[in-house]
């Protein structure tokens, strides 16, 4: 018997056909749908056991800039923080943020107490493990390289430009000295010998091992190293070598050191702070600045600045120690406010041509380069943190340097610096 075929019915062959086009554009919705939730879970959380690599640093403007990252913030609950909720915590204890972030943080896992999630109301207890995923953004520093002046099998000694941290601490982690050795160089492990302050150039000595970084430390400790610095400093320093034995007193608050006041006859009428002994002398002057000769011979937080600041004759471009009529009532940089004479502040701040050099040319390479802004980071879409313009001012280097140390059997030296030259 013949079957009856209704008019405008599609084929057996149409009907599978369909149902195969059908499958395929769901298995395709799947997989896009795959694919898009295995994007928002390639986050790759950093730690400090991740070494920088050469690829994390963007050149624009003279300045070395870290690509933003993800990394994981370590913290363990102090005896004080004991019962605040864990969005209280946060607001009171890390200030840097709004208070709705850190509400938004907890509730989608930014935030996390001993590994999982926890709600906002969460009362934080004494030694818990606490950790806060961001999207980190690092200060940029300047695009000078950091030049290898001796590599030794248990020592390397290098020439530190201004504006870079020597190891990572507060917003510094890549953008250090031992970050950029590492990435640039694979010089790690490295252990300072002695340290720079932020602002300061010159010679840095890296021990390759902690029991060499040890021996060195008991020569400094035990008085058998010498330590010799060149500055710029305002005025027409004495001919004579001048003796600054004056206590020094740090506030960490405030984060400056202040000298002991003398009295009358040179007695002295403060006794805070600690014992604090500089050597100076002159090396050149052209009447307006002088470069001076600085040997510490104890080593307290900013003694040669505060010294210097002592004996009437500040470094010409610090901010922090120059004498209230050296700065601007508009509240300029010092560097151009202290210094009236000589060639333009602007070029006598410059890099040097052969530090530009050091850079490799990589100006710029911003443009070429791009990174994923995170919706959550109020850093975001600036390569530099909250408060750092990327198209500000380059940060100016004290007018400082370390040219040389030197103990028993042993002495590294590091070359002068461009603003040197009167």
């Amino acid at each position: 018997m013949a079957t009856a075929r209704v008019k405008n019915a599609p084929s057996v062959a149409v009907i599978i056909y369909h149902r195969q086009s059908q499958m395929q554009m769901q298995k395709m919705k799947r997989k896009r749908g795959d694919e898009e939730r295995k994007e928002e879970m390639e986050i790759v959380w950093q730690t400090p056991a991740d070494p920088p690599e050469a690829q994390d640093y963007i050149f624009r403007h003279g300045r070395r800039y870290v690509r933003p990252y993800y990394f994981e913030f370590i913290s363990h609950g102090k005896n004080r923080w004991a019962g605040k909720t864990i969005v209280d915590l946060f607001a009171q204890e890390f200030k840097g943020r709004p208070y709705d972030y850190y509400v938004s943080a907890v509730k989608c896992g930014r935030i996390q107490v001993e590994g999982k999630m926890v709600p906002i109301s969460y009362p934080v207890k004494s030694s818990q493990k606490i950790s806060h995923f961001v999207h980190r953004h690092e200060p940029p520093v300047t695009a000078n390289g950091v030049s290898v002046l001796q590599e030794e099998p248990d020592v390397v000694t290098v020439c530190k430009p201004a504006s870079v941290p020597v190891h990572p601490c507060g917003q510094y982690r890549k953008n250090t000295v031992v970050g950029i050795l590492e990435a640039e160089h694979g010089l790690a492990p490295l252990f300072p010998v002695h340290r720079l302050d932020r602002l300061v150039s010159g010679l840095l000595i890296f021990a390759r091992s902690a029991s060499r970084a040890d021996l060195f430390r008991q020569q400094i400790e035990g008085g058998m190293v010498r330590k010799q610095y060149i500055a710029k400093v305002i005025g027409e320093f004495p001919e004579k070598e001048q003796l600054v034995d004056v206590n020094i007193n740090y506030n960490a608050r405030e984060g400056r050191s202040t000298a002991g006041v003398h009295g009358s006859g040179g007695r002295n009428v403060s006794v805070r702070g600690k014992e604090a002994c500089t050597k100076f002398a002159r090396i050149r002057t052209d009447g307006t600045h002088s470069i001076v000769l600085c040997e510490p011979v104890t080593g307290r937080t900013h003694q040669i600045r505060v010294h210097l600041q002592y004996t009437g004759h500040p470094i010409a471009n610090d901010v922090l120690y120059l004498s209230e009529h050296c700065l601007g009532k508009d509240g300029r940089r010092a560097v151009r406010a202290a210094v009236a004479a000589g060639k333009p502040l602007e070029q006598a701040a410059a890099p040097h041509e052969d530090d530009a050099r050091q850079s490799g040319n990589k100006e710029d390479s911003y443009d070429m380069l791009t990174y994923k802004s995170d919706p959550m980071c109020t850093s975001c879409p600036n390569l530099g943190p909250k408060g750092y313009d990327d198209g500000g001012e380059e940060e100016e280097g004290l007018w400082l340097h370390c040219i040389r140390y030197s103990g028993p059997g042993w002495a590294y030296e590091c070359p002068y610096p461009h603003w040197a030259s009167l």
